[in-house]
């Protein structure tokens, strides 16, 4: 029953009136609620909802800023977050994860929403499997949380180009994150379908989405002042009517502020809320206070260390934070992992990539794991809602398996002959421009550029991001960012020059994500002369590539093996399977798959030791392991039960 029914029928008003009346005064009494106390009332908020008739829920308001409050229809309501992205964990421990969150306390969920993985070919669209963002909602609703979108476009998490897709880049004129034409063009198709999935999600619609993000830390970027208006509008006209947000950190708040539109901020430490207090009063003036992430630990680039943020210092922020008179969420509450090729990078002084494990020192670990910072914000939290919390979830069983020989083995070489046939050009082809997957070019993966050369000498070209450059399938180095040529050895008539080049990931965060193109960019020279006459191999490695290789294309693995190659072998399994951490000692540099699914790369620099592999991908009985090794092959791979990230340092 709505207001307007109450309206049009007089005789029953009063009545009615009174019942709704009587009704909350009840509800009020059992809740408690003291206005005085809004920490307190917006955590009792989670229950009081559920208490109330189905009937008499008449959702019109939704989630408002009232002046220095949030109000969800009409009680002050504290948000209490913690950001979870689906597309990084198992679709099988979504309810595991969200309970877990819900048993800490928090009443809302954020998410981001990846443009690029959605959208993988332009207007194919993919919610299927671990990407479907509705049942996602929808679970997180059964559980009883609010949930907070982020749908970007751009939403940099650390992922690849910021979760905007590679095939924007065949536009050499393009500039992302404007209203350049060909951008807009891209979005509006993008929004159009991303967003009559989530019309119905919202809380006006009886579902649990509360509020949407416009873009992400656009004030850092800040390249076109029409943008984020842009973005609102495109957001209002299909159909987003629920609270809209703006999300910066504090150096770029003053120039990501849209016009009705909330700010929020980004921070990490107690020394940064003062500018909560100043910066978000001198942009909006009296209006409620939230950090939209408020970092709970830090992601970690390869060749570096394993960052971590200490759990009293956490506590104490957050306790400060919400002291402060702020709403807040988690970033991250639960990281999981950067499943496949999809991490980013950042470059600003040098290129580094991000690791395969988003564990990010969160308040659960990389595969779900209660952590010290969990059990003191459940405290924390709990001490705020004034009512018992539900219980967290057992854990995840972990197991360390045998260890697993990989005895079969087919060499990249041997393997060309069973690939597409490779495209012949005159130049060579960056990924993002090659004429694959139906004209979208290539997103993730590896590309072997293969050309003829009669003489040696000195080869130098623009690699994005490594290139192992090959004479036949001799190996004789790299080239990368800071290595730019290298000396061809002297050889005996017509040889074959190739270069294998990886995607390491594209850049999530900063003013240079339109330089992004990747494999070889230009021209190759060598000796100041460009090479013509390119074979150019995309080895995309998704699951069809590995359909090519059916059981008797693999032979043993010789006692020198010829690499980069592919090693097979199989984990076996019995009973039930359970989650477990594969150690690659001895391999030096490549990616694992286990039964079709893209564990994600390695690399013996470090910091990252160990792959999570979830229990849930795996059978009872025999399980496909290949790995494809770059450069030096180990003899087995060998599980654990206990992740290792590598050398802690702390965060300060």
């Amino acid at each position: 029953m709505s207001i307007g029914s109450l309206r049009r029928r007089p005789g029953r008003t009063l009545g009615v009136l009174l019942l709704v009346l009587l009704s909350f005064l009840v509800l009020r009494r059992y809740l408690h609620l003291n206005p005085d106390n809004c920490a307190q009332e917006g955590a009792r908020r989670l229950n009081w909802s559920t208490l109330i008739p189905h009937w008499l829920q008449h959702r019109q308001l939704g989630l408002q800023a009232k002046g220095q409050n949030f109000m969800l229809e009409d009680t002050i309501f504290w948000i209490f977050g913690g950001s979870i992205h689906y597309f990084r964990v198992p679709r099988e421990y979504w309810r595991d994860r969200l309970l877990k969150l819900k048993a800490c306390g928090l009443n809302t969920l954020t998410t981001y929403v990846p443009w690029n993985l959605h959208e993988p070919e332009r207007g194919k669209f993919d919610f299927s499997g671990n990407l479907d963002l509705e049942a996602f909602v929808l679970l997180a609703a059964e559980i009883g949380l609010w949930v907070i979108l982020r749908p970007g476009p751009y939403i940099c998490a650390e992922i690849d180009l910021g979760g905007l897709p590679s095939w924007l880049l065949q536009d050499p004129g393009m500039k992302l994150r404007t209203t350049y034409q060909g951008f807009t063009e891209a979005v509006d198709l993008y929004f159009d379908h991303l967003m009559s999935r989530v019309v119905p999600l919202q809380y006006k619609h009886g579902g649990p989405i509360i509020a949407v993000q416009v873009e992400n830390e656009y004030g850092s970027y800040n390249r076109d002042p029409a943008y984020m208006p842009y973005i609102k509008k495109a957001l209002e006209d299909r159909g987003i009517i629920e609270l809209l947000l703006t999300s910066d950190n504090k150096d770029g708040l003053q120039k990501g502020v849209v016009h009705g539109v909330l700010a929020t901020i980004n921070l990490q430490s107690q020394q940064e809320l003062q500018s909560l207090t100043t910066s978000l009063l001198s942009v909006q003036g009296n209006q409620p206070k939230m950090v939209m992430e408020y970092w709970t630990g830090w992601f970690d680039s390869w060749g570096g260390p394993h960052n971590i943020l200490d759990s009293s210092e956490v506590l104490d922020t957050v306790s400060a934070i919400t002291n402060a008179g702020s709403s807040i969420n988690l970033y991250m509450f639960h990281g999981g992992t950067n499943f496949g090729f999809i991490n980013g990078a950042m470059h600003f002084n040098d290129y580094k990539s991000d690791v395969t494990s988003y564990d990010y020192d969160a308040v659960l670990t990389e595969a779900g794991d209660y952590t010290a910072k969990y059990g003191k914000l459940r405290d924390f939290f709990g001490s705020l809602s004034g009512a018992s919390l539900p219980p967290p979830p057992d854990l995840l069983p972990k197991t360390a398996y045998e260890p697993v020989a990989l005895p079969f083995y087919l060499s990249l070489w041997d393997a060309l002959q069973y690939m597409e046939k490779p495209i012949k050009s005159e130049k060579p082809i960056n990924m993002e421009n090659l004429p694959v997957n139906d004209g979208n070019g290539q997103a993730f993966g590896y590309t072997l550029y293969e050309t003829t050369i009669a003489s040696s000498g000195v080869l130098h070209g623009c690699v994005r991001d490594r290139g192992q450059v090959f004479v036949n399938t001799v190996s004789i180095g790299f080239l990368d960012y800071k290595t730019t040529e290298i000396v061809i050895p002297l050889t005996q008539g017509y040889t074959v020059l190739r270069i294998l080049v990886e995607n390491r990931g594209r850049v999530n965060y900063g003013n240079n994500i339109d330089d992004q193109r990747k494999g070889l960019i230009g021209d190759l020279y060598l000796n100041n002369s460009p090479l013509k006459n390119f074979r150019i191999y995309s080895l995309d490695m998704k699951k069809s590539f590995f359909q090519r290789f059916s059981a008797d294309k693999w032979s043993p693995v010789p006692e020198a093996p010829a690499l980069p190659a592919f090693f097979l072998g199989v984990l076996s399994i019995l009973p039930s399977p359970s989650d477990t951490f594969l150690k690659l000692e001895g391999w030096e540099k490549g990616v694992v798959f286990v039964n079709g699914h893209n564990l994600g790369r390695y690399w013996n620099i470090g910091p990252q030791e160990t792959l999570y592999l979830p229990g849930a991908w795996l059978n009872s009985g025999a399980n496909q392991v290949i790995v494809f090794e770059e450069t030096m092959a180990g003899p087995m791979v060998q599980s654990t039960d206990t992740p290792n990230l590598g050398r802690n340092q702390y965060l300060h």
